[in-house]
């Protein structure tokens, strides 16, 4: 298959993964390999399983540590190689303290905690935050440098342990679903009218950078969306595109949207 032939399927801002992964699926499937990736966001566990299943030779497996994981470790390998019992390379972070005031720590802040250590995002899986602790999915090849490190979360001491993952307790994702009018599919005045911000207001982060949808960084304002589009703004929060309801008699768009709470 034809580089172009490859490209025609994706972004072009996504070229330079679409090589890294079309090389980890052609070596697996020709040099008998068995790669084990980083955890990847949904839209590189696509593009990945998208290659692996272009390539009559190569087999794939994706897992996240449990069903609905929202990122992925990827093992691929050559087709006739079984990967149901490879081991994917993740555990359970448990992160706990003793302070009271843990119940109001939330995900950015034990990100931001591991991120501190020097830790690279790639390494960490989901977050689950509850009030009384939280568990992170990380892959194992770091969880005794974090077990020995990890001393505080936003300046509370804490304690770390690192647990098999039957011992995960994952929290479901919660979405605050709303009913909204608009009259494009434009990103800034969806984004507006969800984050209840100014059209005006919203441009700034777009244009700065803290805007994503679908986990790639966007910065232009007109970008359309589509349903099951997930948008994210850094220090705004983040929502879904979940359904188009059809167009009112005045001709706008009525969207039905979950906003993670």
């Amino acid at each position: 298959m034809s580089k172009s032939d490859i490209y025609a399927h994706f972004l072009p801002d996504e070229k330079s993964f679409v090589d890294r992964a079309w090389e980890w699926v052609e070596r697996a499937a020709e040099q008998h390999e068995l790669r084990r990736t980083d955890f990847l966001d949904p839209r590189q566990a696509h593009i990945l399983y998208a290659l692996a299943n272009r390539h009559p030779d190569a087999a794939i497996r994706l897992e996240g540590g449990y069903e609905g994981a929202e990122r992925v470790r990827a093992l691929i390998a050559p087709d006739y190689r079984p990967l149901e019992d490879e081991d994917a390379g993740i555990a359970v972070l448990e992160i706990a303290s003793d302070d009271r005031r843990q119940a109001e720590l939330d995900h950015g802040d034990y990100l931001g905690a591991l991120l501190g250590l020097g830790i690279k995002r790639e390494k960490i899986g989901d977050i689950h935050v509850r009030e009384d602790g939280c568990h992170v999915l990380i892959a194992t090849e770091i969880g005794d440098f974090l077990r020995s490190h990890l001393k505080q979360v936003h300046r509370l001491e804490t304690s770390t342990s690192v647990l098999p993952l039957d011992r995960l307790l994952a929290v479901p994702v919660k979405l605050e679903e709303s009913a909204i009018s608009v009259a494009s599919m434009r990103l800034d005045g969806i984004a507006s009218d969800v984050l209840r911000v100014s059209r005006a207001k919203i441009m700034d982060p777009i244009r700065a950078g803290r805007c994503r949808v679908n986990f790639k960084t966007v910065e232009d304002p007109s970008a359309q969306l589509r349903e099951g589009d997930i948008v994210s703004f850094k220090g705004f929060g983040r929502f879904r595109v979940l359904e188009a309801e059809g167009i009112s008699k005045s001709g706008r768009i009525r969207l039905r949207i979950g906003k993670y709470v």
